[in-house]
């Protein structure tokens, strides 16, 4: 069996067989010729398959550990996809510290047609099971959650929900396949914003589901198809060059952002620091079981809301932009931008509050991200 990282820069095919070319081939094609009446190359039309599309989906069900993959043009179009598995009437449990984009897909939309949600701090199972009920179906976890880095355990949550014929969606945008693969744990979906670690370079947008489930491939393979929301090949092609490098990436992320989080914790205009790597955070020994590593983010309170625009101002070496994963270190102000859709109530009882600054940690030299930070916290307010 061939290590993680081999596997990461190799692929399902490290060649393409019919000219050598080592980079899979980008299939710039909307369609293709049939050979006859009655037969197919296997592709049709584009937004039924492609074949860079097709190698990146065998390589990300490949690295999960799944049986089947789907690739997709955003990660809330994949998200999107696995809802409609299901039918007005049922409930789903969803943790409460996610993605604000996920919580409007949810609330605005799928509610609207009859779906049920419960928000909930998966983090505490005895809260997880005290929302089952009857027509509950599936359980949808972001862990560690966005961005208060909260830490679900994967395997109750699969045990409790497959009691119940349900299933269990992770969404594991935040680690990746090189730090956890969620189906192993027995998660039965796992979803992913392919834009962020995966593709790694703040290039492009792609979403992901891992799966193993028979029954359901058939249902999704006809949504991604009828929807449309299918991953160009470009993008795809952009996607695979970026895994390649995910596990030094990943590797070079994780160890700048341990310095910078004890940093944080050594600075007097910040009150607390959210790391999964801290052995004080409430489920470190969780993260270690099921997890090979903390990634690039970490999130911290500072003590004063004024220090909160200054801050965002001052840094140079790192960014002031949504999203996460990439080469470059960003620094993002969650109330306003990623989870300003969720409301203010919810938003704070998951502890997302208006002095929360969330960071992505990029390949960068640490001690350049130190000091870039260390003159933002020295900013004046003027």
């Amino acid at each position: 069996m061939l290590h993680l990282d081999t596997m990461l820069v190799h692929g399902t095919k490290p060649f393409d067989p019919v000219t050598g070319a080592i980079s899979t081939p980008i299939y710039q094609s909307a369609t293709f010729r049939h050979p006859a009446l009655g037969a197919s190359t296997g592709f049709d039309y584009s937004r039924a398959g492609n074949p860079t599309c097709a190698e990146l989906e065998k390589t990300i069900a490949f690295l999960e550990g799944g049986k089947y993959g789907l690739a997709f043009a955003s990660g809330m179009g994949a998200i999107s996809a696995l809802i409609k598995l299901f039918h007005p009437g049922d409930h789903i449990i969803v943790s409460e510290d996610l993605y604000g984009g996920t919580f409007r897909l949810f609330d605005e939309f799928y509610a609207h047609y009859g779906f049920l949600f419960s928000w909930v701090d998966t983090s505490d199972f005895s809260r997880v099971t005290a929302t089952l009920r009857s027509e509950t179906k599936a359980i949808f976890i972001e862990t560690p959650s966005n961005p208060m880095m909260k830490v679900s355990d994967i395997h109750l949550c699969a045990n409790l929900i497959h009691q119940h014929g349900g299933y269990l969606f992770v969404d594991n945008t935040f680690l990746s396949p090189y730090l956890q693969n969620p189906l192993a744990l027995g998660a039965d979906f796992v979803v992913h914003s392919g834009t962020k670690y995966l593709a790694g370079h703040n290039d492009t947008v792609a979403g992901f589901i891992v799966h193993s489930r028979d029954e359901c491939e058939d249902s999704l393979r006809n949504i991604q198809k009828s929807e449309g929301a299918m991953l160009s090949p470009f993008d795809a092609w952009l996607v695979m060059r970026g895994i390649k490098t995910l596990g030094v990436r990943m590797e070079r992320q994780s160890a700048n952002a341990r310095r910078i989080a004890h940093y944080l914790r050594g600075q007097t205009k910040v009150e607390k620091v959210f790391y999964t790597g801290f052995e004080d955070h409430p489920q470190y020994a969780l993260s270690l079981s099921q997890a090979r590593g903390h990634s690039g983010m970490v999130s911290f309170y500072l003590k004063d809301k004024a220090d909160v625009p200054v801050i965002l101002r001052n840094v140079k070496v790192i960014l002031f932009a949504e999203s996460l994963g990439g080469v470059e270190s960003l620094i993002t102000y969650p109330w306003e931008q990623t989870h300003n859709a969720i409301p203010e109530t919810m938003r704070t009882n998951a502890g997302v509050n208006d002095r929360l600054i969330r960071l992505s940690i990029g390949i960068e030299d640490a001690d350049d991200l130190i000091s870039d930070l260390d003159a933002a916290f020295l900013s004046d307010r003027k």
